[in-house]
């Protein structure tokens, strides 16, 4: 069930600041999941998903790098994450699995 999802495609110097996957009055995204169609790409080419394991924001990062074939999956209203600058186009197919 992917009642939500979307493809984006950021441009090369674009960015997503530092944000969870739930809107302020709608709790109802519970996990997400992002395919990244990157192909070659490489930490050099930028555009990383930061990722903070700690449900506070803050302390340690992951940084993950978008390549082609790679999933993400976390909980939407719990983990904050960030899409580093790109360095050239980079593509990803997300979904939301949405509780009732």
């Amino acid at each position: 069930m992917w009642p939500g999802q979307c493809s984006a495609l950021y441009p090369q110097g674009a960015l997503y600041r530092k944000h969870l996957d739930r809107f302020r009055d709608d709790d109802r995204r519970t996990l997400i999941a992002i395919v990244y169609l990157n192909e070659d790409w490489s930490e050099a080419d930028g555009g990383l998903l930061r990722f903070w394991p700690d449900p506070s924001g803050e302390g340690e990062t992951i940084d993950i790098v978008p390549a082609g074939g790679t999933l993400v999956t976390f909980l939407s209203g719990l983990y904050w994450h960030e899409v580093l600058p790109a360095r050239r186009n980079r593509l990803a197919l997300t979904g939301w699995y949405k509780r009732r």
